[in-house]
């Protein structure tokens, strides 16, 4: 028996209704990033506010605390840009 798409509502910051997509989500534990892949969550098409079910929060949460599935998980590098390096400079006259 199928189960029904779960609703999410419409967005909270623009009113526009939310779609169901498996994203990526990012979070800083303790200064290191950690990536959740293949997380069910409702996002709007608008904004891009994202939001999850009660559960998937809980499953996150319990995975976020299990130090030791952390340490194996595999790595990715990143890069890392100062804005300040990059941004213009802008002469503004006495």
């Amino acid at each position: 028996m199928p189960t029904q798409p779960y609703d999410y509502g419409v967005c909270d910051v623009c009113g526009t209704p939310m779609h169901e997509q498996t994203i990526k989500q990012d979070f800083w534990v303790r200064g290191e990033l950690i990536v959740i892949d293949n997380v069910p969550a409702g996002v709007c098409p608008q904004c891009g506010a994202k939001v999850v079910q009660a559960e998937v929060g809980r499953r996150i949460a319990a995975l976020l605390g299990n130090a030791e599935r952390i340490a194996t998980a595999p790595r990715m590098a990143v890069p890392v840009v100062r804005l300040d390096e990059y941004a213009p400079r802008t002469i503004i006259p006495a």
